[in-house]
């Protein structure tokens, strides 16, 4: 660490009213990397060794020259060249989980040092590794999607199929990709390989002799770039004000009790509002920084202007306005749902089949195992993944109602109900989120007592609802209004509806659950039949999965 830098940021912590320096660095670095971005645009195409060394010079003036993460370089290098080197050699289907758990497991480590030393206050290289995670995970699966053709895969797994080992270089600046090293956004190999070519650019344009002809560059960015720098400077500035006006120390003082039980629920909502700021700041100030390089770039819209949406990893307005939990899920983290969606929950479900309780359970686990290990994330994920079942049921009894018989239209008291499921899904986002910055288990349950776990009262409510006999009166209610002889659907077509419906975090059905089990079983035992009778272990792997799907 360069000590003349660390000194600016000491003074300036006393100036800001004790924020930690840590956290005025991590600023500092996402606002360098603006004219650090303009610069590295203007590296000619004919020199993409220049901007991969751009890349990743800056990338560790960060680490050393900001942050003093010394450690932290040979961290980054242990999982990149681990997942490099399991991509390149190791043959067979196990290869994209042998990198995942290679991945995954050298993250817990950092996360378990994190949480031993217990001073949230300094940047460490967790924050650096989750994203690499990320990244690193999708690009063993894409070198395995490399190996397929075409006409086995889906057009997010052709568009990301590495067909071919990038130099060590070229995967050396995907890695150290400095406008996003530090929080994200995290993004797949290919995205950075057609920004590097800038084949991502393409256009066709008309000389004039009349010929058409393909022109690659960089379209002006700047302007939206500077909209998102300024949108998350105004976060920060409102992050740094709430943080001072709500605090959990507070809440978990004496003094709260003296607030009646509407007046603490409301003070939780703005205490969460709060923390999520933080959020909102660095990831549009990331977001822009990536956009004025020409990552953000998404091509064109319906009405021919440049799309910035590549990259986005929040929608404010939709979060704060959605009115149920999937709302909440599309609209918080994107990049890292898309990593979940296209890497763990579609990869574990069966090729042909919808994804069930296997993909559910697999991405449940790997999301709060990614967040590390205090008790507060586990209570978090664990209670979302309630709100989001009863929110399924809810969705599947009550809001028909406020529909036309035919589904299609609203009615006049559709608005109720969507301001009433807004208020539900703020109150309990910001019930189910407070362990996520409290982290202890008994002070996460300490705050909860406090506002009478009025979340946990309301699962438990409605979920005896959905499971009583007045779930039969809701379907007889909603049968007789569509005036329509209900057809008794076959076990197989309630499977596939119930799949289609099976949300990423919640809880899936007991069917699903007992269906997914028993063909997992038959899949190892096939596995092991066609291994032990000489079939190689890709062969076996295809056979076996084939097999089982055509019995079941």
């Amino acid at each position: 660490m360069i000590q003349l830098i660390h000194d600016q940021f000491l003074h300036f912590s006393q100036l800001a009213g004790g924020i930690a320096p840590d956290y005025l660095k991590l600023i500092f670095v996402v606002l360098l990397s603006y004219p650090l971005a303009g610069i590295l645009k203007r590296i000619p195409e004919s020199q993409p060794a220049a901007k991969n060394l751009f890349l990743i010079g800056t990338s560790l003036f960060y680490f050393v020259g900001v942050f003093d993460l010394w450690t932290g370089i040979r961290t980054v290098m242990i999982s990149s060249a681990g997942a490099y080197l399991i991509a390149k050699y190791v043959k067979g289907p196990l290869m994209p989980w042998i990198g995942f758990v290679f991945i995954m497991g050298h993250m817990a480590v950092s996360h378990i040092a994190r949480q031993r030393r217990g001073d949230d206050s300094t940047v460490d290289i967790t924050g650096v590794q989750m994203v690499l995670v990320m990244k690193l995970t999708a690009f063993c699966w894409n070198v395995w999607d490399g190996k397929f053709p075409d006409s086995e895969l889906s057009a997010v797994q052709q568009d990301r199929a590495i067909r071919e080992m990038p130099s060590v270089l070229d995967y050396a600046g995907y890695v150290l990709f400095f406008p996003s090293v530090m929080v994200g956004p995290a993004f797949d190999y290919n995205e950075y390989k057609k920004w590097l070519d800038l084949s991502m650019f393409d256009v066709e344009v008309t000389d004039k002799k009349g010929a058409v002809r393909k022109r690659r560059r960089i379209p002006r960015s700047g302007r939206m770039a500077t909209r998102k720098a300024v949108v998350g400077l105004i976060w920060i500035g409102l992050f740094v004000k709430a943080s001072s006006m709500f605090t959990v120390e507070f809440a978990l003082s004496d003094g709260f009790l003296n607030y009646s039980i509407l007046h603490r629920v409301w003070y939780i909502y703005w205490l969460m509002f709060g923390a999520r700021l933080k959020y909102y700041g660095i990831w549009s100030l990331t977001e822009g920084a990536c956009i004025l390089a020409g990552l953000g770039y998404n091509g064109l819209d319906e009405n021919k202007r440049i799309r910035w949406d590549r990259v986005t990893n929040i929608d404010a307005w939709e979060l704060e306005t959605a009115q149920n939990s999937r709302g909440v899920l599309e609209a918080w983290n994107k990049n890292t749902n898309k990593w979940l969606r296209n890497y763990i929950y579609l990869r574990v479900t069966p090729k042909g089949k919808k994804p069930g309780f296997r993909s559910s359970m697999a991405t449940f686990v790997t999301s709060a195992f990614w967040h590390g290990f205090y008790p507060g994330y586990y209570l978090a994920f664990v209670t979302a993944s309630l709100v989001q079942t009863v929110a399924k049921f809810s969705r599947r009894y009550l809001r028909p109602f406020f529909l036309s018989p035919d589904g299609t239209k609203p009615t006049k008291y559709k608005r109720y109900y969507d301001v009433f499921g807004a208020v539900v899904t703020q109150a309990a986002l910001a019930y189910m989120t407070l362990p996520f910055i409290v982290l202890d288990f008994n002070d996460s349950i300490r705050l909860w007592s406090r506002v009478w776990f009025y979340t946990h009262v309301g699962i438990i409510t409605m979920y005896a609802i959905f499971k009583s006999p007045a779930v039969g009166l809701l379907q007889a209610e909603l049968k007789r209004r569509t005036n329509v002889t209900p057809v008794q659907p076959s076990k197989e077509q309630l499977q596939r509806e119930l799949r289609k419906e099976a949300p990423p975090f919640g809880i899936p059905d007991e069917d699903l659950v007992v269906t997914d089990v028993n063909e997992a079983f038959a899949e190892i035992k096939e596995l092991k039949q066609r291994q032990a009778a000489g079939e190689s272990p890709l062969q076996a792997f295809r056979n076996a999965k084939a097999h089982v799907k055509k019995q079941s």
